[in-house]
């Protein structure tokens, strides 16, 4: 058996290179002289003018005010973030706000920081804080191919065994073309002299035995691509683009292509293409799953010439994996029975997120021919963070748990991480993990949590991994349009979370003078528009990025 290390690896020419510590440190160094030159303490006396060395027929000038000090620079900006929260827009939400200086161990505003809160995808900043310490920076996702039967003249007489491990890189996110690790793949057996299989394509074991779906998820996103479900197997993040043409003219039918696997779910559509202002009403085009014959439904309308891409979620990420793998092994010219993957009997559960009871492992007969390895986890980690991305924070949720207990289930993953945060003295009563993405409305994390996290991984070996990977206000990520224009820009590294009623921003902020902060705001319960929420969080954000703490 051999290790095939998958060449195909996040392209970080792709992103923006975020400014390093050191330079965030210069620059704010640089800008904090300029502006101690010219700064003038509320109230504060000059100091006196040194004696001149020679007569002087004009007045010395006045020498620059003295810089304030710490404490009333802390106190002018905790009565400013307070005029921010205390605003009447917000008498019904609930803010929760810590910052602190971790260096010196002092806590600059808190507001709320032991209260729990549903922190949406802020429960990222958990999930891969604890990856890193428990797999390293260096874990690598491994799917092995084997062979059920045996090889003969150029023929595999039998089944083509996948045992995957939740290798979530497999996608159009990862590697820009979700089918190029498996036309890989396809090369690797081509290269083992297997031209043809008679039998099936097969998963074998399970690594992550529950239902596919985190706990509490909401019944009505279950088709969004953000509620794909995950297992050991999964494809392009757990989801397809399903596209409709619109036809030359008006009242033909539309045609309807998916992506990136063309002939995988099986699509039928009601579309027809309508002018608008023609008379016929036009319908936003829909997609729904209709169990029952385990397939999608397109309906609406489209306007003729026109195209629109719909994004939806695989039903089951283990079926489509096996047809995105036919698909690669027949463009190998490798030859492949008529209906090579067998779709499970149970499709009702699996669409319901209920735990599948697949086949047992096959017997030890089975012949490993190759594995595929991942990217490691500091390349799969921008992936995450970045975009916000909640299948592979699922699947480092399970993974985990599996890697530390032997079962890939939510319940070990939960274990896992509670015991990680208990030894890094989080109080058991300041959170509730559900999953590992946030989308559970049973999640629920204190500031202080966050904070005392984000501190904690600073210290860790692999906080430049962690820290690079967060999105950068003003320049990627779920905050790169946010705070342009600021002291913040390009200076904030904070992860961002969402769900209705709740959004967060926690992470990591320099000052003007060079002192590096942690802070966590999350809001819930508010009413206004989301864009309100944001312009407070971007507001304090800002104002640390500015802040110039001066002496004790």
């Amino acid at each position: 058996m051999r290790t095939v290390h998958s060449p195909y690896v996040l392209d970080h020419r792709r992103l923006r290179t975020p400014r390093t510590r050191g330079a965030l440190l210069a620059a704010a160094l640089g800008a904090a002289s300029g502006a101690a030159a010219c700064a003038h303490s509320a109230g504060g006396k000059p100091a006196a003018a040194p004696a001149p060395l020679v007569a002087a027929s004009a007045p010395a000038p006045d020498a620059t005010p003295a810089r304030p000090s710490r404490t009333a620079t802390v106190a002018l900006l905790q009565q400013s973030i307070d005029s921010l929260l205390d605003d009447p827009r917000f008498h019904n939400a609930f803010w929760g706000v810590l910052i602190v200086d971790p260096t010196r161990g002092d806590t600059l505003y808190a507001r709320n920081a032991h209260k729990l809160f549903m922190p949406a995808s802020n429960m990222k900043v958990i999930t891969s804080s604890v990856a890193l310490t428990q797999l390293g920076p260096d874990f690598r996702f491994l799917t092995a191919f084997g062979a059920r039967g045996h090889i003969r003249g150029g023929t595999l007489v039998g089944d083509l065994v996948v045992t995957g491990r939740g290798d979530p890189t497999v996608s159009d996110h990862m590697m820009h073309d979700a089918m190029a690790p498996l036309r890989a793949v396809a090369d690797s057996l081509a290269a083992h002299g297997i031209q043809r299989i008679t039998g099936h394509l097969v998963s074998a074991g399970d690594a992550f035995p529950d239902a596919d779906l985190g706990f509490g998820w909401a019944w009505d996103d279950l088709t969004q691509p953000y509620s794909a479900g995950i297992d050991e197997l999964i494809f392009n993040e757990g989801f397809t683009a399903v596209t409709i043409h619109g036809s030359r003219h008006s009242g033909a039918p539309a045609r309807v292509t998916t992506a990136p696997i063309a002939d995988y779910p099986r699509v039928r559509s009601r579309v027809t293409s309508v002018a608008p202002g023609g008379g016929t009403p036009t319908v936003e085009p829909t997609v729904t799953f209709d169990p029952a014959r385990g397939e999608l439904v397109v309906d609406g309308t489209v306007a003729p010439g026109d195209t629109t891409t719909v994004l939806v979620a695989y039903q089951d990420p283990v079926t489509a994996y096996l047809h995105a793998l036919a698909a690669a092994l027949r463009q190998r010219g490798i030859v492949l029975r008529d209906a090579p993957v067998t779709a499970p009997s149970d499709t009702a559960a699996a669409t319901a997120g209920a735990p599948r009871h697949r086949q047992a492992p096959p017997p030890p007969t089975v012949d490993t021919l190759f594995t595929l390895a991942s990217p490691p986890l500091r390349d799969v980690l921008p992936a995450l963070l970045k975009p916000s991305q909640n299948q592979i924070a699922e699947i480092l949720f399970k993974t985990m748990g599996l890697q530390r207990t032997g079962v890939g289930s939510a319940d070990s993953g939960r274990h896992v991480i509670e015991s990680q945060l208990a030894s890094w003295g989080v109080p058991p009563d300041e959170y509730v993990i559900r999953d590992g993405s946030g989308l559970s409305r049973h999640d629920y994390l204190a500031p202080a949590t966050l904070v005392r996290v984000l501190s904690l991984m600073q210290h860790d070996t692999a906080y430049h991994a962690f820290y690079d990977a967060l999105p950068i206000a003003g320049v990627d990520g779920t905050i790169s349009d946010r705070m342009r224009g600021t002291a913040a820009s390009g200076n904030v590294h904070a992860k961002t979370g969402f769900v209705d009623r709740a959004r967060s921003l926690s992470g990591y902020v320099t000052t003007a003078d060079g002192v590096a902060l942690v802070f966590s705001f999350l809001c819930n319960n508010w009413t206004v528009p989301v864009h309100d929420v944001e312009q407070v969080q971007d507001a304090i954000a800002a104002r640390l990025a500015s802040l110039s703490l001066g002496h004790p």
